[in-house]
């Protein structure tokens, strides 16, 4: 994850210069904790506490997180899906005096200097794909983003509003709010997250489209806060017209399933020798399905989040062999370190202690160097 490796980069920097410490909580899905563990793991001004859905990632990603034994890498195994393992940091993040007394904050695909660092590859995406630049207008590529809570789409949007002459398309997995706000205007929770093979997508609140509804409203705040407001209270929310029209002009969407994904595998593996992860399987689905109605289309670029290693399973289940990397191998004989959080304990409660205990280390260990 390039674009969170340079966050916590900055991030040091800033704190290294200023002497101070912060601790970042994150909730996963999969992908962004084990990111966030690599980029930050050993920085001595900043202690990070990832909560990780226990059985919902997959093996290799959990090993990816559970194995950084550094002093500042604290895990947690939630009995709980992403979703759900939300609602703590939430509740600790809504103490305002509680954050800003412990220095807090997050490190997920909400963080603004993430989404700066995805405006990037959609420039880059561009120039690469683009047929010529020395035509007026600039020509149009369609790039497809694979998503789950909307951050790189959030990106694109951003760079879409720029000037950059992308068509952007979405595609999702099973959990399909995104495409359904896009394609009806429905932004509504579905009884209960599906999971899916493109597991780090098996989200049912995308929290940046917040953000694109914002951009798309005329930077309107009031706006975008009554209806954030009456997502929260409802879990519901029918978009205004003017909004969805906006949408659905700047973004198109596709749902997929997983027999589709693996055979979208299977198939970029037939024709290109190329291992898909699954999640990148789910962008590259809508190109096949683009190419099999053999109409002239725009150049086309899509993202792909992940390698195929981090989904053996998958993998094996599209009746294809991983090609596992020497240092993925190496992960099972590692030890591991993992504090789990079920479902009788009071996960906010637990958070709030982990954060404070941090904070008290920090201030010791301050006090023995002067």
């Amino acid at each position: 994850d390039l674009s969170l490796s340079c966050t916590a980069q900055f991030l040091q920097y800033f704190l290294e210069k200023r002497e101070k410490h912060i601790t970042v909580v994150v909730g996963t899905s999969g992908d962004t904790g084990s990111a966030a563990i690599e980029s930050v793991q050993g920085a001595k001004n900043v202690d990070i506490i990832v909560l990780l859905p226990k059985g919902h990632c997959s093996k290799i990603q959990e090993l990816q997180m559970t194995t950084v034994l550094k002093e500042n890498v604290h895990v947690f195994g939630v009995e709980g899906n992403s979703d759900e393992l939300d609602e703590p940091i939430k509740a600790v993040f809504a103490d305002v005096a509680f954050v800003k007394k412990h220095h807090l904050m997050s490190l997920n695909s909400i963080n603004w200097s993430r989404v700066l660092v995805q405006m990037a590859h959609y420039f880059f995406a561009y120039f690469r794909c683009a047929p010529s630049l020395d035509t007026h207008p600039l020509p149009p590529v369609e790039v497809v983003v694979p998503t789950g809570a909307a951050g790189n789409l959030a990106a694109g949007c951003i760079a879409q509003k720029m000037g950059l002459p992308i068509r952007l398309v979405v595609a999702v997995n099973r959990n399909d709010i995104i495409h359904r706000t896009i394609q009806r205007g429905d932004f509504s929770l579905s009884e209960a997250v599906t999971p899916t093979l493109a597991s780090a997508m098996d989200i049912q609140v995308p929290y940046n489209m917040e953000r694109i509804f914002w951009l798309l409203s005329g930077s309107n705040s009031q706006v975008t806060r009554i209806l954030m407001e009456q997502f929260e209270r409802t879990q519901s929310l029918n978009l205004p017209k003017e909004l969805h029209s906006k949408l659905s002009e700047s973004v198109t969407s596709e749902s997929v399933s997983d027999d589709t994904i693996t055979k979208t595998m299977c198939r970029c593996w037939a024709e290109n020798q190329y291992l898909l992860c699954p999640h990148s399987a789910v962008a590259v689905s809508y190109h096949y399905q683009q190419v099999d109605k053999q109409q002239p289309s725009v150049p086309r670029c899509c993202l792909a989040p992940a390698s195929a290693a981090k989904f053996p399973e998958v993998v094996l289940a599209a009746g294809l062999f991983p090609e596992t990397p020497a240092e993925i191998l190496a992960l099972d004989h590692k030890e591991t370190c993992c504090t789990p959080m079920r479902r009788a304990d009071n996960w906010t409660q637990m958070l709030r202690d982990t954060i404070e205990d941090l904070s008290q280390q920090w201030r010791a260990r301050g006090l023995n160097s002067e």
